[in-house]
């Protein structure tokens, strides 16, 4: 299965060129502020995205997933496969999405590093495709004007001790852009966004 993956697209999904490839995953940040218009619009371009799968989880921008879930999962097409700490089966691979991440202002889906561990320990494990909007540990998260790594650890140490999934996808950390192979683990890091969330990177193309 070839799998196109995105993140941190930030309402620029129109102006995207996307590859070819049987799925796409988007792995939060679709939208700016989470409003209800940002995610219809979204929604109804993603969902017309001629990709045999299509998966989706929130990030720290989809506030309405958060403070209004009943009603952000009702504008979510039928076609669309929308994550939240829940697993899927497609093509027989397993994929399994989790939005949360460390507190950052007053975003969405903001969890302490004690409650992280307990959404990251829920995760299967044969879990092929792990998709979250947080980064794990040292791995594409360093932020140069904190000078930082803002990763999760448990996170971390989750994929690489119990899990070990072919491929870990995430966003969120802009300057992190990029593939990474530890072990038997791909960790790509599609955040598409630069600074000021204009579309700076490519679309990540991978085959599992």
């Amino acid at each position: 299965m070839k799998i196109c993956i995105i993140s941190d697209t930030h309402n620029k999904h129109k102006k995207l060129i996307l590859p070819e490839a049987d799925a796409i995953i988007h792995c939060g940040d679709f939208t700016s502020m989470g409003h209800e218009h940002e995610v219809k619009d979204f929604m109804k371009w993603f969902s017309k995205l001629e990709y045999r799968y299509k998966l989706i989880i929130a990030g720290n921008h989809e506030l309405l997933f958060e403070k209004q879930g009943l009603l952000a999962r009702s504008l979510v097409p039928k076609n669309v496969n929308y994550l939240e700490d829940s697993g899927v089966e497609l093509g027989g691979i397993n994929f399994y999405g989790s939005p949360v991440q460390l507190p950052y202002l007053n975003w969405a889906f903001m969890r302490p590093e004690s409650k992280l561990e307990l959404h990251w320990k829920a995760i299967p494990d044969d879990t092929d495709v792990l998709i979250t909007h947080c980064p794990p540990f040292s791995i594409m998260d360093f932020v140069p004007w904190d000078d930082a790594h803002k990763g999760s650890p448990s996170l971390y140490w989750e994929i690489v001790e119990r899990v070990k999934p072919k491929i870990h996808c995430f966003g969120h950390i802009h300057h992190g852009y990029g593939i990474k192979v530890i072990e038997n683990t791909t960790f790509i890091n599609a955040a598409l966004a630069g600074d000021k969330n204009q579309i700076v990177n490519l679309p990540v193309l991978i085959e599992i």
